[in-house]
């Protein structure tokens, strides 16, 4: 884009900001309108369609965006490896939002608004135009396309469509399976693998002039001045514009290789609706911290769709790669959700799928394997394992240490004793911290594995409300019965429901990652942009260290070593709400 732009550069309702909808209204009163002075039979079916079509293209390129995700991660058949950050997703998000609306459809797409008295049958028209930023799931480039050059687009395949309705012969039909054809083969072209099999080319070899693959358009965004054919690489061919290497990249993609990561990490949605903010799902939503949204409601039967889909799948996915240095990371999702792991009859299906990941992983050769629990159980049922597990409690302790303001000599402990809460309390007795519990249950579990010389911090208490609270779960109650100005820490990895105006809560055990790790643009569940879980974050720090060792059942690897090594690595201490 120009560093001066023009007039036509900027679509005419880009400052209206979210009132852009508002252009909508016009033609929105004159459907209810309609529909409230007329009965439903002298409605037209033209008005009727639209939503439902545009629903489908909605829909249509949302399995296109799921799908070349998906295939990115996994790195099969991918063209272009390229990574993208979150400037590009909100360049991308505002473009298409942006200009979505009025005479823009789903993914920045146009609709041609043709006067009902010329074309009784077809008041609204669906209309694609070329455009690249708004669909490309792992774009090679981010080009913003000017409204200019869209005006040039829509007059150009509008063209086939004004030609059948101006003559008369045009049905909905057949301009809906234009409008389709037209999505189909943009999204195919931008996908980012290659998809278009051999044996179309031999079965049929002037096909190959008619129509482009993935890594034919590819060359377009990397190479600029070649391959400039949108869907029809003839005229390439003719005026020998055709990128010299496009049949030597067609043949190495779609070989595809298979790319093995040095680490995994092995987790699962939690709500039903966590499934959108997957990168498999919507990009806007993915880049923003979960937060359980009121429009999102209307998605149910979808992600209801989708959580069986994948129960049924029976085996985790791949949702997204990323890399520091030279370490290669995928992440795997376990088809399960948060209510599955307590159900009874799960925990032995969960368990082996579980189990079934860390095989595959170990076959695969990934040194480190990074679990969101206890990996004792497959350590002991495969002791030769050659990957290591690693379930993070060691750096997700050492964050909640140093998220404790210096010179605190009293801490409360409650909520649910996991490892975490364990290696916590041990590290702060050790220092000569007091840490008062109000449950004797809990205490009398805990008090045995306090070293003698330190047994004398941990005490019982049900009347102490010490300032800063160390929490894996806290009730209202228990919130309301703190003081005023008290600091909650959690343990785990779920954010603590605030109700205290006057307190501070912390968000769960997190650190900021190094600008060096690229490919970073999703949000890790509640957590702000660019910052992890410390859980995952320790599983990197073990790759990159080396360690050969694992780090699961009651095994604990020393708070201070793994602290040390993850600020020598670049990540930081993250510690607001």
């Amino acid at each position: 884009m120009a560093s001066t732009p023009g007039p036509l550069t900027e679509w005419p309702w880009q400052r209206l900001g979210n009132y852009k909808y508002m252009v909508l209204a016009p033609w929105v009163l004159h459907g209810l309108h309609m529909v409230a002075t007329k009965e439903w039979k002298d409605v037209h079916i033209s008005y009727i369609i639209i939503f439902p079509s545009l629903l489908l293209r909605m829909i249509h390129n949302q399995l296109w965006i799921s799908l070349s995700r998906f295939q990115n991660a996994r790195s099969r058949r991918r063209i272009v490896d390229r990574s993208i950050d979150f400037a590009q997703v909100d360049r991308e998000r505002n473009w298409s939002s942006d200009h979505s609306s009025a005479t823009h459809g789903p993914c920045g797409v146009p609709l041609l608004l043709v006067p009902q008295s010329l074309a009784p049958p077809f008041p609204l028209l669906s209309l694609p135009l070329h455009h690249h930023a708004s669909i490309v799931t792992e774009p090679i480039t981010s080009v913003i396309h000017p409204f200019a050059e869209h005006v040039v687009y829509y007059l150009l395949f509008s063209i086939p469509m004004l030609t059948t309705i101006f003559t008369g012969t045009a049905s909905i039909l057949s301009l809906l399976l234009y409008v389709a054809f037209i999505d189909f083969m943009n999204n195919m072209g931008h996908c980012n693998f290659e998809l278009v099999p051999k044996w179309f080319f031999r079965a049929f070899p002037p096909l190959k002039y008619l129509m482009y693959t993935p890594s034919f358009h590819s060359l377009h965004h990397t190479q600029f001045r070649t391959n400039y054919s949108l869907f029809m690489p003839f005229y390439d061919y003719v005026y020998n514009t055709m990128d010299k290497s496009s049949d030597e990249l067609y043949e190495n993609s779609l070989k595809g290789k298979d790319e093995t990561p040095d680490l995994v990490h092995l987790t699962h949605p939690t709500t039903l609706q966590s499934i959108f903010h997957l990168r498999l799902g919507f990009a806007s939503l993915a880049s923003e911290p979960y937060d359980s949204k009121w429009y999102m409601l209307i998605m149910w039967p979808i992600a209801l769709l989708s959580m069986a889909v994948t129960w049924i799948y029976g085996s985790s996915f791949v949702v997204e790669r990323i890399n520091l240095k030279k370490l290669k990371m995928q992440t795997w999702a376990i088809p399960r959700y948060n209510f599955h792991y307590g159900l009874a009859w799960e925990k032995e299906v969960i368990n082996e799928l579980i189990e079934k990941a860390i095989i595959e992983a170990d076959e695969r050769g990934v040194k480190a394997k990074e679990l969101n629990g206890s990996g004792e159980l497959y350590l002991q049922k495969y002791p030769k394992l050659r990957l290591r597990i690693v379930d993070g409690s060691s750096l997700a302790a050492a964050v909640v240490l140093k998220s404790i303001p210096p010179g605190t000599n009293q801490v409360l402990l409650c909520g649910k004793l996991s490892k975490v809460a364990c290696a916590t309390a041990i590290a702060l007795c050790q220092k000569g911290v007091q840490v008062v519990m109000t449950e004797k249950q809990e205490f009398h579990m805990l008090k045995p594995q306090i070293p003698e010389s330190a047994a004398t911090y941990l005490t019982y208490s049900s009347s102490d409300t010490p300032t800063v609270w160390i929490v894996g779960g806290v009730t209202d109650e228990e919130q309301r019965r703190a003081s005023k100005g008290t600091l909650f820490v959690p343990l785990s990895q779920f954010p603590l429901k605030k109700i205290r105006k006057d307190c501070t809560y912390y968000a769960t055990p997190a650190m900021k990652i190094p600008e060096t790790l690229r490919n970073v643009h999703s949000c890790e569940n509640w957590l702000p942009r660019r910052v992890m879980s410390a859980w995952r974050v320790a599983g990197i720090v073990h790759a990159l260290e080396g360690w050969d060792t694992h780090e699961c059942g009651d095994t604990v690897t020393d708070i201070e070593k793994i602290w040390s090594a993850a600020i020598r690595h670049g990540f930081r201490l993250m510690t607001q709400a």
